[in-house]
């Protein structure tokens, strides 16, 4: 179906691809895997026309083809869905499903045919098995309904080969479970999969064959079912995982509370009468199924979101004021979910992006001190090792995990005491997901602290001191993290869905 050959891609004098060569072919589960910067999103953007090549070809169904710009690529069959969902929040799931292709009208084009709109809708949903409400604004979807949204819409059209770009990065593990059921219909109706992610288990379980990446080139392709976790991961990075957990239990029991809950209540109810805390060199994991409350918690503990009654200690100090200006100078900083739309701003630079919290650090009355601001950008830089030209490069041109290492810098150069971490290893790759978790522990064997969550519960297990698991909004069990199993946590929240729903 698709033949790459010989596929070089250069900004400047940097080859961020080089003599890629690569095969997919009909009815087949195709992944690409490779570390942040190995060349994966810019491969994506040549196939589907937002770049252009510097050289080699292009062949699809066995003709030369040049793909000049997306609309070409949608016209011959080929389809993505991107990490960051490419739908607008304002209009329902059918207003989202036909963009950019032509509504049914009215006679003389007077007037949108919403019947007919509509009932072309519901019968790609139930041919697709879809349980979807598509009335919905796309603001009030969850992250799954996005994904099957924009799957929908990329089978409105005649989609041959579809790109997954992450598309469980934002999902529970349930809600996965449905995606995986959608793409096997798809597949099993001719359509090829090109399958992009960090889930190294996701691979080895979905694909046929694997084709891995590193600096920018091929480093071979596979049957999927010879490979290991561990053999992908020497391929990316051409050495072997080295950081490890350490099992050994630390004691905390003479350590004081760096953030103490006592029967928190958010304003909108999210989040009801929660009482935790969290100690000095503690990293103290939250787990829950979609919807639980996870994401906002912490938006109450940092401000975002109103509280109504309870209390919180920072330090064993009272609070009172609620708001992110007010959590920064606490000490207390947020990285986000959305790191793209939350974390940072796109259009900026490195510099500008890293230092934007602590300017006042690097400025005087008159001007920002430019020596001192650059000399600490480039310290973190060379520290979490930011793959970029130059600290001026726009934050857009990074890989995922190379963005993310910005957010954490932007949030170390504010000397926290209690780090507040939603997905912080969201779609990033192996080894960067490893260095997320070691700068973690070392930040928190300074005595900081760490509420961490994941919609993963095996990283969950793997970097937490002790485990909250919050359903609807509230604290329903608590584990300290010495042989717990993923299965018991589960089973703690389906338990509490099953009676939820009586």
């Amino acid at each position: 179906m698709l033949q790459v050959r010989d596929l070089d891609k250069r900004f400047g004098l940097h080859y961020a691809l080089s003599k890629i060569s690569l095969d997919i072919h009909s009815g087949e589960i195709h992944a690409l895997v490779g570390e942040n910067g190995a060349g994966k999103s810019t491969l994506i953007k040549i196939l589907t026309g937002i770049y252009q090549p510097n050289g080699g070809k292009v062949f699809w169904n066995n003709q030369e083809t040049v793909i000049r710009e997306p609309k070409t690529a949608r016209k011959i069959g080929i389809q993505v869905v991107h990490q960051d969902r490419q739908l607008i929040a304002s209009f329902s799931g059918y207003e989202n499903l036909f963009l950019g292709i032509s509504y049914p009208k009215q006679k003389l084009g007077l007037g949108i045919r919403w019947g007919a709109m509509k009932k072309e809708a519901d019968q790609l949903k139930s041919k697709l098995g879809i349980q979807l409400d598509l009335r919905k604004l796309a603001e009030h979807m969850s992250p799954s309904e996005k994904t099957m949204l924009e799957i929908m819409r990329a089978a409105m059209l005649d989609c041959q080969l579809l790109i997954l770009d992450e598309p469980t990065a934002a999902l529970s593990d349930e809600e996965s479970e449905l995606l995986f059921e959608l793409i096997n219909k798809l597949v099993a109706k001719g359509t090829a999969i090109l399958y992009v992610s960090h889930r190294m288990n996701e691979i080895l379980r979905l694909s046929d064959r694997v084709t891995v990446m590193r600096n920018g080139k091929i480093a071979g392709t596979f049957s999927t079912k010879e490979m290991s976790k561990d053999t992908l991961v020497q391929l990316m990075t051409n050495q072997t995982s080295s950081i490890k957990k350490q099992m050994q239990k630390t004691s905390f029991s003479n350590k004081e509370n760096v953030l103490q809950l006592k029967q928190v209540t958010s304003k909108d109810q999210k989040v009801k009468n929660v009482s935790l805390d969290v100690k000095q060199g503690e990293i103290v994991g939250i787990f829950g199924l979609a919807g639980s409350g996870r994401t906002e918690l912490l938006e109450t503990i940092y401000g975002t979101r109103h509280l109504k009654t309870g209390q919180m200690e920072i330090q064993g100090k009272i609070v009172s004021s609620f708001s992110p200006k007010h959590s920064l100078a606490r000490g207390v900083i947020l990285i986000p979910e959305d790191r793209r739309g939350d974390g940072l701003i796109v259009d900026m630079s490195i510099r500008e992006n890293m230092t934007l919290s602590t300017l006042s650090e690097f400025s005087s009355i008159y001007n920002i001190k430019n020596q001192k601001e650059k000399t600490a950008v480039r310290t973190w830089m060379e520290r979490l090792q930011v793959k970029a030209t130059s600290s001026e490069q726009p934050i857009k041109e990074l890989s995922g995990g190379n963005q993310q290492k910005v957010v954490f810098a932007k949030a170390l150069l504010s000397k926290p005491i209690l780090y507040l971490c939603d997905e912080p290893t969201q779609a990033v790759d192996v080894m960067t997901r490893e260095e997320i978790h070691q700068l973690l522990k070392d930040q928190v064997s300074h005595d900081s602290g760490v509420l961490f969550v994941s919609s993963d519960v095996q990283e969950v297990l793997d970097i937490s001191d002790r485990i909250y698991v919050i359903h609807e909004g509230e604290i329903v069990a608590e584990f300290e993290n010495e042989a717990v199993t993923a299965e018991q946590i589960l089973q703690v929240c389906y338990n509490q869905r099953k009676q939820s729903d009586v």
